[in-house]
């Protein structure tokens, strides 16, 4: 960290959480605590946590983790996609698409085979088994969705998610991410 220590940055962390938590109702003017855990990156951390902390513990009683279920819903999503497009699309540097692919076929989830217009390139499928965990997956998601978002309106879920949308269109390019960073 470039401004504060790691173990500062988790002590922060904690009393920020305590004082967020401990607020009833919003202030028209937020102390200078809560003013500073509106931020938005620090909202985005928060949400983050909540959200993939659940949805990995669900995730795992199924034999899968984060990135595997996103590449599991992707492929339900892209029928036929090869690697390529598969990695573009979720932001993943190719040799993490193949570790990823290669643990999905592994655990019979999903195929290769040759791409019908090219044969340097592979298709990816899934396999029934792929089909059935995706949606349980899916399944699961929803569930922990449900859960970290329980407190906004459908109408504002559906705007949170337009929102979100936007904002990740209009970011900054980032680097793939890398097995090395963790799921």
């Amino acid at each position: 960290m470039s401004i504060i220590g790691s173990t500062n940055y988790w002590q922060y962390q904690v009393r920020v959480t305590k004082i967020t938590e401990t607020a009833t109702e919003p202030s028209p003017t937020p102390s200078p605590e809560t003013a500073v855990s509106e931020f938005a990156g620090q909202l985005f951390f928060r949400l983050w946590r909540a959200s993939h902390t659940r949805i990995a513990a669900a995730l795992e009683s199924v034999g899968l983790t984060p990135a595997r279920f996103g590449l599991l819903n992707l492929l339900g999503a892209l029928e036929r996609a090869n690697q390529q497009e598969l990695g573009s699309a979720m932001g993943i540097d190719p040799s993490t698409m193949v570790q990823l692919i290669d643990e999905l076929e592994a655990a019979g989830l999903a195929k290769r085979r040759p791409h019908p217009g090219d044969r340097r390139a592979r298709q990816v499928v899934l396999t029934a088994k792929g089909r059935r965990l995706r949606e349980r997956g899916r399944q699961m998601a929803s569930q922990v969705e449900d859960e970290v978002l329980g407190g906004l309106t459908p109408t504002q879920r559906r705007d949170l998610l337009k929102l979100l949308r936007l904002a990740n269109s209009t970011a900054p390019p980032q680097p793939p991410w890398r097995a090395e960073e963790g799921d």
